[in-house]
Formats: structure tokens, C-alpha cells, sequence
């Protein structure tokens, strides 16, 4: 039997244009002579609707949509579509399945609901979904046993999460091939986490499976592709491209994964891309696909001769291009001329567009007005911020005028501890770097040189001690610790043990040494209260794009008004 797997990149919400790639898939799945096309969970609608499902009207474009696929499926007669949608569940007061379809010469021949709904870290399922009947559905496709699974479903195997094992009721029907069909979002450490799951089910049930993933950006998540093939002894013997969508047809016989041709299958790599590879694909396809499904061509950033503007621009101009991204420069008198300098290096490195807005007589003439209405001059702290809040007025009318989608440029570390400005350098419509710790940002900064073969982002740059520059002499560790003591701290407060393994161990010694020091208790401890504070800066954010296991957003749903302790 040949399978086509179809790694698409829908857009939520746009079933007319899902329900296009679908039947784009399917005419590839014939010229390949494949008798099953796979395509992700919820691909007829996109993962994840959330509360689109309730919309009016909702259904009834997922059911028209259905139909579309219906039809196109009695022109391509010797094919099965396995497909993903919502669909209403039976009985009296019942919502809606997450649902698997196989459709055939024109009609639905076996309907799967998806049994575990993750109500965990970024996902709430059972808001909108019923958990489907414990029972396993098996198709027969020519002579072949494909059993059929939606992620969650496939995760369980152990039984350590949830009382029902659709892994194991599924190995008791005893199919020839499992097919598990998902909407697995990416961080660092998610694919080796997949590859170790899905084996361990392979080897322990003896099935082959076949793992079909969908790829995009969708707000501030991102998701990879990297669907893969894995056998029982060989293990992943078969992977498709990660964040490019992927329609690839392998062939399956006598337990066995070999390409369509019945070639042997390229050895797949264990290691996959380095972090910092990784973070830079999935911020570019984040940042693709978000500008361009929110209708924006162009982006704007506040360029501050900083690192996190800096890197901010150069992933920018990697992913629409230097033609359609613009920075812009807004000295103060506190602003060092290398730092001005450094922006126009920069810009002239990547090729982008850089305009220069001071703002020395804007915060001067707010002052004078401040005290001329309440008496008292700006100072401290309420001048440093006007500064940031001018900044971020000034660009927002730049991308009100213009049409730019303005990308902020707040770090992890900085958005953990409220060491930003609201309604200043938070402004903006999408985050970039804010899933990145400070030290990730100078890492990643390396890396985009390296990758470039040439100096992006000039050594300058890199090499000085961060400021937000709104005072004489300021540096960021007048008010922080050091980033490399920092980060390891907010590590291990706010991800803990959704750490990958061997950085979960590194973050626990380091604090437990930090611990053993005379200031080390009291530090940690300011910075849980200053996390702990600043929950209403973030609550109040962009949204950014998701790198690790635990971002701020829907990942960490947090209390403003609390007693942290």
C-alpha cells in the first residue's frame, strides 16, 4: 500500500481554502498511485478554532466544506481521505467530536472521535469538545489493517495521564499500521519527545505507525511539521521537512516503511537542528504566517542600537524580506552616539530601511507641560518611562499611517520581571524574542552570523552591556542581577520540571549553588516577587511566539489580584 502523507499549513477558520490544500493533496496522492492520503487533526478548519466553533454559521461552513471534499473524493474514486473536523456528537445535549473522517468515492466510510482532550499548558479541548466512545476504529485499505488515532490518543500509552488507553484498545484490534493524525505544536525538545513516545508504542505493541503533523504559525504558536514513520525495531526510520509543508508518499508492506519507489528510506537524523537553529526557523515561520494571515506585508521596529532590537530585525528581514521591514531610530539626549551609529550599521547590514525620529524636544515638552499642570517635575522613574512611552506612540503612528504591523522587542527575561514599559516598548502587535531568555538572545545573535556566513548583526552590537539607555549611564544591572544569574533563576521558577531534561538539571544545580551563597535566598526571592508583580504588564502584551515548553500566554494563565508567597 502507498500512503501520502499531507503536512499542510491550514488557516484557521478558512475551511473553503483548507478544504483546497486537502483536494490539492489528494490529486498529488494519485499521480503517486497512493491508495490512502493522511492529513492532520482539524484540517478542515485549522488547529485550534477555540471558540470559533461556537460562532453561528461555524458548522454549517464545516459541513459545506465536507461536501467539497465528498465531491472531489468521487472524481479520485481509488483513494481514502483520512481528514480531521469537528463534527456534532450524538445524543441529547452533547456539543462536538474532534473528529477523524475517511472519506471514499463520496461518502464518509468511518468516523473516529478523539478520546483524551488535553486540558494542559496551552491546550482546552474539553471547552468545546466530548471525549469520543472507547473504542478503536480500523480501516481496511486493500489488504492492509490501518488503525486510526488522534494525537492525545497516541500520548497515553503508559496510562499515566488518563484512565482510558486508546494506544492499548487500539494494539488489541491488532491493525497492520497505526496512523495517528495530530496538531502538535513545537518547542525546543518537542520532536525528540515525539520520536521517544511514539517509539516506545512501536516497540512495545510491535505496530509500525505513521505520525502525520501539520506546519504553520498560528498566533503564538508554531508548528513544525516534521511528520514521521516509525517501526518497531528500526525505530523513526522516516521523517518529512520540518516548517515547510510537505506531501510525500511512502510505501508500507510486510510491516515495513520504504520509499514510494520501495527504495530504502534515508537514514534520519537524532540530532535534528540545534537550539539555536530551531528558535530561528520557528520565530521566521512564526512571524511569516502570522503577518501574513492578519493581512500585513510589512513590519516596523523601534531599532535602539540594542541586541533585542537588533535581533528582532534581522529575523524579521529573513522572513518578509529586507524590503518590507523598516526600523526606526528615536535618540533622546541619553542615547550614546554608538548607539545611533550601531542602528545604521546594522540597517545597512541587512539591507532594511532606517528612519530617524528624535524625541529630545517631545519629552522636553511634555515635561514642561507635566509640571505647568500638576506642579511637580517629571523625575526618576516617570521620566525614564515617558521616554519608552514616546517611543512607542511615535510607532504606532508609523504603522497607523503606513500599514506596518509594529513587532515589539521584549525579552524573556525583561517580560518576567516587568523591566519594560507599558504602553511603551510593550506596543505593538506581535513579540518575537519574548519566549527567549537574555542569554538565548545573545546566543541566537551568534548564530544568525554564523548561519549567515557574514556579520548581520555587528559585533558592537553584541558586545556591549545592555541599556535601556533612558538615564545617564544606565546599565540594565543597576536594576537586575546579571542575565547569566537571572536566567537561570526564571528557568526554574517559571518552567521548573517542563525544563528539557538536561536544562531542568543544570537550572536546579545552579540555583541550589546560588542557595549556598550569603545574597543568594534574598535574590532569589526578589525575583519570585517581582515575577509574581508584573503579571499585569503581561497580561496586557502581545502576543509572542512560542520557542519553549512554557511561554507566557496561554502557557502560564496566571492571577493578577493574588498573595504570592
Amino acid at each position: 500500500m502507498k500512503i501520502t502523507l499531507a503536512q499542510l499549513n491550514p488557516t484557521i477558520g478558512d475551511i473553503e481554502g483548507n478544504a483546497a490544500r486537502i483536494v490539492a493533496a489528494a490529486r498529488t496522492a494519485r499521480e503517486h498511485g497512493a491508495q490512502l492520503l493522511v492529513c492532520p487533526e482539524l484540517s478542515l478548519t485549522g488547529y485550534y478554532p477555540a471558540d470559533m466553533l461556537e460562532e453561528p454559521g461555524f458548522m454549517a461552513r464545516v459541513e459545506q466544506g465536507l461536501e467539497t471534499l465528498r465531491q472531489a473524493s468521487r472524481q479520485i474514486r481509488d483513494l481514502h481521505w483520512v481528514v480531521g473536523a469537528p463534527m456534532p456528537a450524538q445524543g441529547p445535549g452533547k456539543r462536538l467530536h474532534n473528529t477523524l473522517l475517511v472519506l471514499h468515492a463520496g461518502e464518509i466510510v468511518l468516523r473516529y472521535a478523539k478520546q483524551l482532550l488535553p486540558t494542559y499548558n496551552i491546550f482546552d479541548e474539553r471547552r468545546h469538545f466530548e471525549p469520543g466512545p472507547d473504542v478503536a476504529k480500523v480501516l481496511r485499505v486493500g489488504h492492509t489493517q490501518v488503525g486510526l488515532l488522534i494525537c492525545e490518543d497516541g500520548w497515553n500509552d503508559e496510562g499515566a495521564d488518563y484512565a482510558v488507553n486508546p494506544f492499548q484498545r487500539m494494539a488489541d484490534a491488532a491493525p497492520d499500521v497505526v496512523v495517528s493524525i495530530n496538531a502538535s505544536p513545537s518547542n525546543i525538545g518537542k520532536r525528540e519527545q515525539r520520536h521517544q513516545v511514539f517509539g516506545n508504542a512501536a516497540r512495545r505493541h510491535g505496530l509500525p505507525i505513521l505520525y502525520v503533523n501539520q506546519i504553520g504559525g498560528h498566533d503564538q504558536l508554531v508548528y513544525d511539521g516534521a511528520s514521521f514513520a516509525v517501526e518497531p525495531e528500526g525505530g523513526v526510520v522516516f521523517e518529512a521537512q520540518r516548517f515547510v509543508e510537505d506531501v510525500c508518499t511512502l510505501r508500507f508492506e510486510q510491516g515495513h516503511f520504504t520509499a514510494a519507489d520501495g527504495s530504502a528510506l534515508p537514514a534520519v537524523s537524532k540530532a535534528g537542528l540545534s537550539t539555536m537553529a530551531f528558535y530561528q526557523a520557528q520565530i521566521v515561520l512564526g512571524l511569516r504566517d502570522y503577518a501574513r494571515r492578519c493581512g500585513f506585508q510589512r513590519v516596523v521596529v523601534g531599532s535602539s542600537g540594542g541586541i533585542d532590537s537588533a535581533l528582532t530585525l534581522a529575523l524579521a528581514a529573513q522572513a518578509l524580506g529586507p524590503d518590507n521591514v523598516v526600523g526606526v531610530t528615536m535618540p533622546s539626549r541619553y542615547s550614546s552616539s554608538g548607539s545611533v551609529d550601531d542602528s545604521a550599521v546594522l540597517c545597512r547590514h541587512l539591507g532594511i530601511a532606517l528612519h530617524t525620529h528624535p524625541i529630545k524636544d517631545l519629552v522636553q515638552a511634555y515635561g514642561t507641560q507635566f509640571e505647568a499642570s500638576f506642579g511637580a517635575p517629571l523625575q526618576g522613574l516617570s521620566a525614564e518611562n515617558l521616554q519608552a512611552r514616546i517611543r512607542g506612540t511615535v510607532l504606532m503612528a508609523y504603522s497607523n499611517r503606513f500599514g506596518h504591523l509594529l513587532l515589539t522587542t521584549g525579552n524573556k527575561s525583561e517580560i518576567s520581571v516587568g523591566y519594560c514599559t507599558l504602553y511603551g516598548d510593550t506596543n505593538g502587535g506581535l513579540g518575537l524574542i519574548g519566549d527567549l531568555y537574555k542569554t538565548e538572545v545573545f546566543a541566537l545573535s551568534r548564530h544568525v552570523n554564523e548561519a549567515a556566513g557574514r556579520e548581520l548583526i555587528p559585533a558592537a552590537i553584541i558586545d556591549k552591556p545592555p541599556s535601556a539607555e533612558l538615564a545617564p549611564d544606565q546599565r540594565d544591572t543597576d536594576s537586575l542581577p546579571p542575565y547569566e544569574v537571572l536566567d537561570e533563576v526564571l528557568k526554574l521558577l517559571i518552567e521548573g520540571e517542563r525544563l528539557a531534561g538536561w536544562e531542568y538539571r543544570e537550572a536546579l544545580a545552579f540555583v541550589d549553588r546560588l542557595r549556598a551563597t550569603p545574597d543568594g535566598s534574598a535574590l532569589i526571592e526578589r525575583v519570585r516577587g517581582m515575577i509574581a508583580r508584573n503579571e499585569y504588564k503581561r497580561r496586557q502584551a502581545p502576543p509572542i511566539i512560542r520557542v519553549r515548553a512554557r511561554a507566557f500566554g496561554s502557557g502560564r494563565q496566571m492571577p493578577i489580584a493574588a498573595k504570592y508567597v
